[in-house]
């Protein structure tokens, strides 16, 4: 039941093939069976019983869009009842009041809540080295990393440790796991999904979406969690479309653009993947045109000023006061607020804040700030000019294949030239979504699909098409490749 898809499991659960309960179990014995691979978190406690719950409930005649699936919170999610840490000792002790509009928009789909899931630090990272609680190790090679920030997750889907889980993508952080873990996830346009109760990194640029093992798993995930939320200004009142009547049209005429700047620098290995994907693309009769994003290699320098910044206002708030750690015997106000947040933050998230108070301080604010704003306009005003063009734009969601832990930690441009390929979409807030593609060296690779503003069923039947011509997504570890 476990290689079962979420789609798959809930006509399954309709059919009685097997209980809410029997499929919690199995996943709650294989986590207990994978802890070396240090993918969770935490674990809910009561998984079982709310399982058991949405047994009664389907006996009773009661219909909901996802009673009984069992699936994961990355760990950013504000859960009540539940500690929430962001995968950061500051953290460690917080234990939520409220549910965020994620999880009660979840929750009333009628999910099983397995745990939350292991993630970098306030979700800075690319590769879940990041985390107060440990590196998480990728399921298809323990060796190696799961990418991040959302690493967790994407981790948990392809182990079969859940059947969906939710993420957040802030420069990638939902698609770049999704790729070195060889599952599906996208990220929606901005404003899209509510951050009401998601801790925040960039404001600007977080933004939640679902990882599973299709395309047609998350359209589903995508219906339930989209949607306008008062509670969050910057979330839009377009209305949610339905994802899953969409899919299956087909990509006749369809405009594809291959961006010739990603072209330049690709690795070899990786051009023949996404050659591959243009050939079977065209068998379905997609038209693949050039086009230029010429002010893509600007993105990860202008990401790298706009984050820090955000995150150096949104990370001021934890001071040891109200909530969260707290050093011990501190000798005044300044020596609270000085070794709470230097004994609880991590190396990447303080030199994040460092990076951004800088660029937001007098004398420097125009020189790095306002001019990294103009540049992200300029990004945003080429994917406006590429989409009158073409449909979607085909590229590679990473570099490579998943990188061994330890590699980059040394290395922090290494590390951040691993969202090259992601960044611009969150500094324009367009939606893209990675699909299993191929393989490098054994291990699962992935590529983009980047759409206009909410042109998520389009992406998500693009997607869907190509993988109903496929087996990349059906492909999991420890099974020949």
């Amino acid at each position: 039941m476990l290689d079962r898809s979420l789609t798959e499991q809930i006509t399954d659960l309709e059919k009685g093939e097997y209980s809410s309960a029997e499929l919690t179990a199995a996943y709650l014995a294989k986590i207990e069976a994978s802890k070396s691979l240090n993918i969770y978190i935490s674990i809910a406690e009561d998984a079982i019983a709310q399982a058991e719950d949405a047994d009664h409930r389907r006996v009773a005649g009661e219909s909901l869009p996802l009673l009984g699936i069992p699936i994961a919170h990355k760990d950013i999610f504000c859960q009540q009842g539940t500690r929430t840490s962001a995968g950061s000792r500051m953290l460690d002790n917080f234990i939520s009041p409220y549910d965020a509009t994620v999880v009660e928009k979840l929750n009333a789909a009628g999910v099983v809540n397995l745990g939350k899931t292991n993630m970098d630090e306030f979700a800075m990272g690319s590769s879940n080295e990041n985390s107060y609680y440990g590196a998480v190790k990728n399921p298809w090679d323990p060796t190696r990393v799961p990418g991040g920030s959302s690493g967790g997750s994407a981790a948990a889907v392809a182990a079969q440790l859940c059947s969906a889980a939710t993420g957040t993508d802030t420069g990638g952080s939902i698609r770049q796991p999704a790729a070195l873990c060889g599952v599906t996830g996208i990220k929606p346009t901005y404003g899209r999904i509510s951050r009401w109760g998601m801790i925040a990194y960039a404001s600007s640029l977080d933004q939640a979406g679902p990882i599973a093992r299709t395309a047609e798993d998350c359209a589903l995930l995508l219906t339930y969690m989209a949607g306008h939320d008062a509670k969050d200004s910057t979330s839009s009142t377009e209305p949610v479309r339905a994802y899953c009547s969409e899919l299956s049209k087909p990509l006749t005429g369809i405009k594809v653009g291959i961006c010739q700047e990603h072209l330049q620098d690709l690795a070899p290995a990786m051009h023949a993947v996404q050659e591959q994907v243009v050939k079977e693309l065209q068998t379905q009769g997609a038209v693949i045109r050039d086009i230029s994003l010429p002010t893509s290699a600007m993105a990860i320098p202008a990401y790298y000023i706009i984050a820090p910044a955000e995150c150096s206002a949104n990370l001021s708030r934890y001071d040891g006061v109200r909530y969260g750690y707290r050093c011990s015997d501190p000798e005044d106000l300044d020596d609270l607020y000085r070794r709470s947040r230097s004994e609880s933050f991590g190396a990447e998230v303080k030199s994040r804040i460092m990076v951004g108070t800088f660029a937001l301080s007098a004398g420097y604010y125009d020189a790095y700030y306002r001019k990294a704003q103009q540049i992200r306009r300029l990004i945003k005003n080429d994917f406006t000019n590429a989409f009158e063009e073409v449909d979607v734009i085909l590229g590679p969601t990473t570099p490579g294949s998943a990188f061994n832990i330890g590699e980059k930690s040394d290395d922090p441009v290494a590390m951040y030239m691993q969202d090259i390929y992601t960044i611009s979409t969150n500094l324009a807030g367009v939606p893209a979504i990675s699909v299993p593609a191929g393989f490098i060296d054994g291990m699962p690779v992935g590529m983009q699909f980047t759409g206009n503003y909410f042109s998520e069923a389009r992406l998500l039947n693009l997607a869907h098409q190509y993988q109903q011509a496929t087996d990349w997504h059906l492909r999991l570890p420890g099974v020949e490749t």
